[in-house]
């Protein structure tokens, strides 16, 4: 059995093998328990196997290459279009054999465990900080159903959680400041997670820390010159070149390329505008004329289909 190509379609217990020969035809289909896929690939010759980009494909990737194949990872988005019939794993791993093969096709690097864990990294911080978020909410939420309103910003919450940890503050029943007390509780774990984080060496290079750009250094223009999370938007663009955007994690990216999508149109529209605005000024102003009568309008050549 002469097998060049594979395409593996991951999943979670049951993976889908699909082979092809030298000239595309299917000379393999097999499923495999997660126990059996290393046992399996270790007895197949040195071949070309593609593999989509999602969960876990970076590891399998790093284990196939130690078995001695060539791995590349495609993006699902990329794979779609060659899927034949309904959707299912054998179909995906024939499209992904298929898929591997193509000359103009785009492929995403395989990380490495350094790389994989500088990523995680910055996933797990961004996970707090949104935990953050989520619990100073419900503090100023809470306090506001009894009048305890504090101006917006984060630093601005520490009001709230002095209040609620002052026993002799009347506003607060005992009831609601033991509730509210649990809520403080979560706030300081996630703070002090979020700096034990930003204070994690991610290698040598002080650039790549998990640091805020500003608090790096408010007086220091090198470090603000570094963008947000270098290491976690160039680890990301290796998972899939065409969807890179959305992982940035910068709201100002987002609201800079926003703007400038609607930069074009809003000129067209105030061009537009500017070319109407004589001609509806002379329209106001034969508006001001009196009314044809209807022996005006008999006169007219043409009138009701005439």
């Amino acid at each position: 059995m002469d097998i060049t190509t594979i395409g593996f379609d991951l999943a979670k217990t049951v993976f889908q093998v699909h082979g092809a020969d030298g000239e595309g035809r299917p000379v393999l289909r097999r499923k495999l328990r997660r126990g059996k896929v290393l046992a399996f690939f270790a007895g197949l010759p040195s071949c070309l196997v593609g593999m989509e980009a999602c969960a876990s494909a970076h590891y399998w990737a790093r284990e196939l290459q130690a078995l001695g194949h060539e791995v590349r990872l495609i993006p699902p988005q990329y794979v779609r279009p060659f899927v034949k019939t309904n959707k299912n794993d054998a179909a995906d791993a024939e499209a992904i054999c298929e898929a591997v093969t193509r000359p103009t096709m785009r492929f995403a690097p395989a990380k490495s465990t350094e790389q994989q864990s500088v990523l995680m990294l910055h996933r797990a911080r961004e996970l707090l900080v949104r935990q953050r978020t989520m619990v100073i909410n419900a503090l100023r939420g809470h306090c506001a159903e009894f009048g305890l309103i504090v101006a917006q910003g984060a630093s601005k919450v520490e009001e709230l959680v002095a209040i609620i940890e002052d026993p002799g503050d009347v506003r607060l029943p005992p009831l609601a400041r033991e509730a509210l007390g649990s809520l403080v509780e979560q706030l300081r774990s996630a703070q002090a997670r979020i700096k034990q984080l930003e204070a994690t060496p991610s290698c040598d290079d002080p650039r790549r820390r998990c640091h805020h750009r500003d608090r790096a250094g408010r007086n220091d223009r090198r470090w603000r010159a570094i963008p947000l999370g270098p290491t976690a938007l160039g680890l990301a663009r290796s998972r899939a070149p065409a969807t890179l955007e959305w992982r940035k994690g910068q709201a100002g990216a987002h609201i800079e390329a926003r703007g400038r999508l609607y930069q074009a149109p809003a000129r067209a529209w105030r061009a537009n505008r500017a070319a109407l605005a004589p001609r509806q000024a002379g329209h106001a102003i034969r508006l001001d004329r009196p009314t044809p009568g209807p022996a005006a309008d008999e006169r007219r050549p043409g009138r009701h289909g005439q």
